[in-house]
């Protein structure tokens, strides 16, 4: 823990920092609870500049809880494709049923934490900032930031050990004052100054309290040990009849991209072995690396008929894929590989 007089004096320069150097942020401007709230899920495991134009797209199609809470679940996962972790969606949904049913919307962390998706950051996250409470956030900016304030050189198994070890300091760090300004600031000093990678302790705004800073060693902090990647390798079918593409849908139960769809798996067919490989592509899921063959069939009559007997399988037309909800990188591939195929039909025609 720091001294008294430098908490206090940490906090007041944190502050004044913030107010000097904030990023422009649609949620900041003319902030509401609804901003708050959508901004801190979308905000979950994703960054600031992915966000940016989903939120904007999101706001002027649902433009407040009440729009949220009676929208239909298609158009809420439609608004989200691309951003992943699909839950939030369908959370910050739940949350807004939840909320537009309550006499009084409740002002403190503690009772955040009974809406669906709101674990301890987001809750302190929405009512500091939404209602001043004297809650502080703790998430992998600020244990980065402290970590290093401090120099703890504790090896932590996991982010959840992190956490715990953190959040005492970061209560005791709290301008309960200006609780919502001071989480901004410690969670944009980790985002745009104090980064995981070559951090800018010249310009940190606290660099006299840094012990990890004077040391030279920033990058040492925190300690946390990564889960061993996983590599995976998935065979993909790309298969068109009568001018639709077969795609297959995750099942409702599913742990990730729950009723998202995507291309299915070549497995679908009972035989494939005349299957050409098409592309090979690869995106990563946490600590998942995943390699994604996809590869093309004959539509003979017996495959459609087959592939067409699945249930979560679905024949959707070329030219209506923009009103199903794919997974962001299946959405890019399918693009891809069109462009490729109607590019290789303009030089045959040409050629011709």
């Amino acid at each position: 823990m720091l001294p008294s007089k430098d908490r206090v004096d940490f906090a007041r320069k944190l502050r004044l920092w913030y107010l000097q150097r904030q990023r422009a942020l649609p949620w900041r401007s003319e902030p509401s609870l609804y901003k708050t709230v959508v901004s801190e899920f979308m905000l979950q495991q994703t960054q600031v500049e992915t966000v940016l134009p989903y939120f904007d797209r999101w706001l002027r199609a649902l433009p407040d809880f009440n729009h949220l809470a009676e929208a239909s679940p298609e158009q809420v996962l439609k608004l989200w494709e691309g951003l992943g972790y699909y839950s939030r969606a369908r959370n910050l949904q739940r949350l807004a049923q939840k909320l537009v049913s309550l006499e009084a919307i409740p002002t403190d962390a503690d009772a955040w934490l009974a809406f669906p998706g709101v674990g301890p950051y987001t809750a302190a996250a929405i009512t500091s900032i939404s209602f001043n409470a004297p809650a502080a956030v703790v998430d992998g900016n600020v244990i980065r930031v402290l970590a290093r304030i401090t120099a703890d050189a504790t090896s932590f198994k996991a982010n959840t050990e992190a956490f715990k070890r953190i959040k005492p300091l970061a209560d005791s760090l709290l301008d309960r004052a200006h609780p919502g300004d001071h989480n901004q600031a410690i969670m944009e000093l980790g985002a745009t100054v104090c980064t995981r990678n070559k951090p800018l302790c010249l310009t940190c705004p606290v660099r006299e309290f840094c012990k990890a800073g004077k040391a030279g060693n920033p990058e040492d902090y925190p300690r946390i040990e990564r889960p061993p990647t996983i590599y995976l390798k998935v065979n993909r079918l790309w298969m068109v009849h009568d001018d639709a593409l077969l795609l297959q849908r995750a099942p409702k139960g599913a742990r990730r991209l729950a009723e998202i769809y995507e291309l299915p798996r070549l497995e679908l067919l009972a035989d494939a072995e005349d299957a050409q490989l098409l592309a090979v592509k690869r995106r990563t899921i946490t600590h998942h690396q995943i390699q994604e063959k996809i590869h093309t069939v004959e539509a003979t009559p017996k495959r459609v008929k087959e592939a067409g007997s699945h249930a979560e399988t679905a024949w959707v037309p070329l030219d209506r894929l923009d009103t199903v909800t794919l997974s962001g990188p299946h959405r890019r591939w399918i693009r891809e590989i069109r462009g490729q195929a109607a590019a290789g039909a303009q030089r045959a025609v040409l050629s011709a």
